[in-house]
């Protein structure tokens, strides 16, 4: 595996640190970093402090012309956002996202990070096949907590989740991506223990503690 010098980690839980996402996505970052202690770690925590939705500027601007003025991302508004986090997602050499699944899929707040960092001539161009990623690969942890099932035996509920944020990031040129799913969390103590002992176990088969050295 290659070494990471920085860590972008978001997570998008209102329930802050009572949240199984979070909890268990800060679990994946001192993963990484007992791997590279020396890494970087740059948290986001969309939950808590929110994160405004694309404006009309931003709208009007990616429908105009092309390309942008040379100042259109340094002017107030979304769009200076947008190419913040586009900016900040690029200098990451792993991101760890902590997501609830809110109604089958991403929350909000969410979405509207994802809106911000899918734009057109910046993070994805197009060719005669569709679109094109224009970010490098880069590895992503993404740790999701459902109250009930969405996979294996017994789900009953669908999974949007999953395949949209696939999708998102196949769009943008990011395909090494690693889901750890943490369900079934309201239904008592001793599923939910099951859970947790799943969720560390694929997290320890990703991502095995190194070996001490003497």
């Amino acid at each position: 595996m290659k070494a990471i010098g920085s860590i972008l980690h978001i997570t998008a839980s209102p329930r802050g640190n009572a949240s199984f996402s979070v909890n268990f996505s800060q679990r994946i970052v001192e993963r990484l970093l007992a791997r590279d202690p020396n890494a970087a770690v740059v948290r986001r925590d969309f939950g808590a402090i929110g994160l405004p939705h694309v404006d009309e500027t931003y709208g009007h601007t990616l429908a105009g012309s092309w390309p942008l003025r040379p100042d259109a991302c340094e002017r107030p508004g979304s769009l200076a956002q947008s190419e913040r986090l586009i900016c900040e997602l690029e200098a990451a050499d792993a991101l760890v996202i902590g997501t609830p699944m809110h109604n089958y899929t991403v929350p909000s707040v969410l979405k509207a990070w994802i809106d911000h960092v899918l734009r057109a001539h910046r993070s994805f161009g197009f060719s005669a096949e569709g679109k094109v990623g224009l970010l490098a690969d880069r590895p992503v942890y993404i740790a999701v907590a459902s109250g009930g099932g969405y996979t294996g035996e017994g789900t009953l509920q669908p999974d949007f989740l999953t395949p949209y944020l696939e999708a998102v990031f196949r769009t943008i040129g990011i395909r090494d991506l690693h889901f750890f799913p943490l369900q079934r969390t309201v239904l008592g103590a001793e599923v939910l223990a099951e859970a947790l002992r799943g969720v560390q176990a694929l997290l320890d088969r990703k991502l095995p503690m190194p070996l001490a050295t003497a």
